[in-house]
């Protein structure tokens, strides 16, 4: 009997007074993406050298490491695409050899992350097209290839150094 007495007590004096009320704060959190960047060699030097045999030649170059990072913490079906876009090379003096006679190929694909990720090659570089896109994406990932650039020398080019810019970007 007394344990019971002294279970009822213990009740009464924990239960809240009439006159208590309660109150709520809301409570908002603001969680920001990071960035999608790409970023490419400064200078891929003498991708090729060849001598002229006065018949169409394809010279084949690595360009170095392209890398997409993507820091957005995307939800679930986001994607990006990466785009490549090239000048004529010109010699210095002359004729050019036009964007139309110069191809991309990205190759194999160093992945990281969750996403679908996919290669485009490109027959030449005349517009700003994707050579890499990714999508399926579920939080941050990143990809990082080292295309092989094919520039076709027609007979009758000019022997000389030809120079231009192939100039990437993301979206």
């Amino acid at each position: 009997m007394m344990t019971a007495t002294t279970i009822v007590a213990l009740s009464a004096m924990l239960a809240l007074p009439a006159s208590a009320a309660a109150d709520a704060t809301e409570l908002t959190v603001t969680i920001t993406g990071g960035s999608l960047s790409i970023s490419v060699p400064d200078d891929a030097g003498n991708i090729g050298t060849t001598s002229y045999t006065g018949e169409d030649i394809v010279i084949l170059g690595k360009l170095g490491e392209v890398r997409v990072t993507d820091a957005r913490g995307a939800a679930a079906g986001s994607e990006w695409a990466a785009s490549a876009i090239s000048t004529a090379l010109t010699p210095p003096a002359g004729p050019t050899i036009p964007a139309l006679d110069i191809g991309y190929t990205a190759g194999s694909i160093e992945e990281d992350g969750t996403a679908t990720y996919t290669s485009h090659n490109r027959d030449d570089l005349v517009g700003n097209l994707p050579v890499v896109t990714a999508d399926a994406i579920t939080g941050n990932n990143s990809a990082a290839w080292n295309p092989t650039i094919r520039v076709l020398v027609l007979k009758g080019t000019a022997p000389g150094v030809y120079s231009g810019t192939i100039t990437h970007s993301v979206l």
